[in-house]
């Protein structure tokens, strides 16, 4: 059999182009704006993508949650694993919207909008995509 291989490339220009498109779709069905978001939740690929998605948002890095200096790419477990080091640095408080993307295997995506409800009361789904 052949190798498995990834075009890196190719993945990277569906990824920065899907991602935006996605997350605002999903915000214009929850009614809100970019700007209306506290984070942005991103599946944990590589910065390089972090970045240009932000970049097209034209949102500051400063409200992108990033894990990949200690976690990498662990695929679907990134955005998850993402959240739970942001909660722990305390950088995520009940209340705030949270803006979730994430791109995989076959290049499948999707879109979330949710307010984080923190331990006890739990979230409210503003949209998902």
């Amino acid at each position: 059999g052949r190798p498995m291989v990834m075009a890196g490339r190719d993945v990277y220009v569906f990824a920065t182009r899907k991602v935006p498109e996605v997350l605002e779709a999903a915000l214009a069905d929850a009614q809100l704006t970019v700007q209306d978001v506290d984070w942005f939740l991103l599946h944990q690929a590589n910065v390089r993508i972090l970045e240009s998605v932000a970049s097209r948002l034209g949102v500051d890095m400063a409200k992108v949650l990033v894990d990949l200096d200690e976690s990498g790419n662990t695929s679907a477990a990134s955005i998850p694993l993402a959240l739970d080091a942001a909660l722990s640095r305390g950088q995520v408080k009940p209340g705030q919207v949270i803006a979730c993307a994430g791109f995989g295997a076959g290049l499948s995506w999707g879109a979330a909008i949710f307010r984080w409800g923190g331990a006890e009361g739990g979230g409210d789904a503003v949209r998902a995509s």
